[in-house]
């Protein structure tokens, strides 16, 4: 059954987008830095995230969502050989999107092993990545569903994942998401 989807505010209402019933405001429970938008799956590992990041002239479009994958992979410490792997790499059609002023979007689907909390115990996690490149602003806007495949048995996601319950998120739903991004004040990008 597909998760039912609500339009919500992202950063202060600047942004908006639709996202996936069950989504919950990782920042109620956490810090999260003020360039990010969390969101967690209610019962399952998986994660929606909207980062913006300084647009990277020096790399070029086709390049950027792969440039872009492995800086987190660098940030979840899985940057090392056999801990990432690039599966995909498409354009995304302007009419595709719903965000104006940008130069190109990208999605990149890839895999990482990658730790919680600094733990010893790694899990294999499917990044579904978005970028959207706004040289305007001076911003590359990257929408990453992390979609865990195999949790290690020592890691404390472990014990989530065997009580999994109710429909987890879908590629479809990170593509609504990449597509209902609407910019409502350009102020956010100073």
């Amino acid at each position: 059954m597909q998760s039912v989807a609500e339009s919500r505010p992202l950063f202060g209402g600047a942004l908006s987008a639709v996202f996936p019933r069950g989504a919950a405001d990782a920042s109620e429970l956490r810090e999260i830095p003020d360039n990010q938008e969390v969101f967690a799956h209610e019962r399952t590992d998986q994660s929606l995230i909207v980062e913006l990041v300084e647009y990277q002239g020096q790399v070029a479009d086709r390049d950027a969502a792969r440039y872009h994958f492995e800086d987190i992979a660098g940030s979840n410490k899985a940057s090392e050989p056999g801990a990432f792997e690039v599966t995909g790499v498409a354009r995304v059609s302007e009419s595709e999107l719903s965000l104006a002023h940008c130069s190109s979007a990208w999605t990149l689907t890839g895999t990482q092993r990658v730790s919680k909390f600094n733990e010893e115990a790694r899990n294999t996690v499917t990044l579904h990545l978005g970028l959207v490149r706004l040289p305007r602003f001076s911003t590359d806007l990257l929408v990453t569903f992390n979609d865990p495949q195999r949790i290690n048995p020592e890691s404390s996601s472990a014990a989530s994942a065997e009580e999994t319950h109710g429909d987890p998120w879908t590629v479809q739903d990170f593509r609504v998401l990449l597509q209902t991004l609407t910019l409502h004040n350009p102020g956010l990008f100073g």
